[in-house]
């Protein structure tokens, strides 16, 4: 009977002990699937912040093709003419609004290309801003952006403004040669849009 006990008492110690570890082992799954759904939750927050970042990218395109669609598209370019009249600032700025800048051409293709999309967009106009100013320093001219003109296109005896003209028209009835203006004044303007 002893015996028995023995035998009894050592089946319910295994069985104790098998519960036990049974339990440890259940607690650590528990742990590790808690981490493993974390670790899923975790890709799928990166997974749906890389699907909003292709819908915005798809809205920008969308947009721009839009752009391009009223405009007109030239190289990786589109070019939007204004509906009317502004000072340089406020025409940068609506530029800015619409996802583009003021015009910089930076070759001649460019330049005919603005020439004749000028003379089709806004029939009767003889000049219009372009995104490019010496504000800063008198004769160091730059884009909106503030880079160094590279290519430049004056018109005979320009720039002659001196400090009062620090911005740049593209002149249709000088073949799309450039003058300096009073950034003040009042003039039609094209926007440019960066295709990617």
């Amino acid at each position: 009977m002893a015996k028995n006990g023995l035998i009894i008492f050592i089946l319910v110690i295994t069985l104790l002990l098998d519960q036990t570890t049974s339990l440890t082992s259940r607690l650590k799954a528990r742990k590790h699937s808690k981490r493993r759904v974390k670790d899923k939750n975790g890709d799928l927050k990166t997974q749906i912040e890389k699907l909003w970042t292709e819908v915005n990218a798809l809205k920008e395109i969308q947009a721009l093709q839009t752009v391009c669609l009223r405009g007109t598209k030239v190289h990786k370019k589109c070019y939007l003419a204004s509906e009317g009249l502004k000072h340089f600032h406020e025409a940068n700025e609506d530029c800015i609004s619409k996802g583009g800048i003021l015009v910089i051409p930076r070759n001649s293709d460019e330049i005919n290309a603005l020439r004749d999309y000028g003379k089709r967009s806004l029939p009767g106009v003889n000049d219009f801003w372009l995104g490019i100013n010496d504000m800063v320093t008198e004769g160091k001219f730059v884009d909106v952006n503030g880079v160094a003109i590279s290519f430049l296109n004056w018109d005979s005896a320009q720039p002659n403004g001196g400090k009062r003209e620090n911005c740049v028209l593209f002149s249709q009835s000088a073949q799309g040669k450039w003058s300096d203006e009073v950034c003040r004044s009042s003039k039609r303007y094209i926007c440019e849009f960066t295709i990617p």
